[in-house]
């Protein structure tokens, strides 16, 4: 059972697994479980190339991107389960008893944030009741989001990135997926507000 299970791995759900896995030190962090299911390959970023984005040095490539902060999870935050080359095709149960089933394998999970793109693919039974047009894309592009509140869908379920409504930006999504990850994290130290920051210790 997973405490919490990541859907995709793209800026919005890498963002929201470092912000997790960097937590792991927290008291209410104990024993807790979370997965990410890394699907890159429909990721926007594969075809990306980034000069105006905070951080992140000119020139450098989305895909190169992807990769890179695989690695960094990795090498950080090991205790975060990485599932790769799996998709996930249906979501059963509500709060906090879920199954997530992909075409390999299923999983249970208290939580689930969603991490896939916008584009109006999306098939993920379960979920297909939330789905609207988004609000923030040219009407061309037949853009969806999932209906949410503040990221939350319904108890237990939370979207990120342009999936959640907002504009395809890198600094974007990658601040949906770290909201989201202080809400979760806020959610499992019984409801006192709360984040995670690395300092240089002196």
């Amino acid at each position: 059972m997973f405490d919490s299970l990541i859907i995709g791995g793209g800026v919005s759900g890498m963002s929201c697994a470092q912000v997790l896995g960097s937590a792991h030190k927290k008291p209410f962090m104990t024993e807790k479980k979370i997965g990410i299911i890394i699907h890159q390959k429909t990721s926007s970023l594969q075809e990306a190339i980034f000069n105006n984005a905070y951080g992140i040095a000119a020139g450098t490539l989305g895909k190169d991107l992807l990769s890179q902060s695989i690695q960094q999870l990795s090498e950080l935050y090991s205790h975060i389960e990485q599932i790769c080359s799996e998709k996930v095709i249906r979501i059963e149960g509500e709060y906090p008893e879920f199954r997530v089933i992909t075409n390999k394998n299923s999983y249970q999970t208290k939580t689930i944030v969603v991490a896939i793109g916008y584009s109006n693919t999306f098939d993920i039974d379960g979920l297909m009741k939330f789905v609207e047009t988004h609000k923030k894309a040219l009407p061309e592009k037949q853009r969806i989001q999932l209906k949410n509140t503040d990221h939350k869908v319904t108890d237990g379920i939370y979207v990120v990135g342009t999936l959640a409504g907002w504009r395809s930006q890198l600094s974007i999504a990658a601040g949906s997926g770290a909201a989201v990850a202080t809400d979760i994290l806020t959610l499992w130290n019984n409801g006192i507000q709360t984040q995670s920051h690395d300092k240089i210790q002196k």
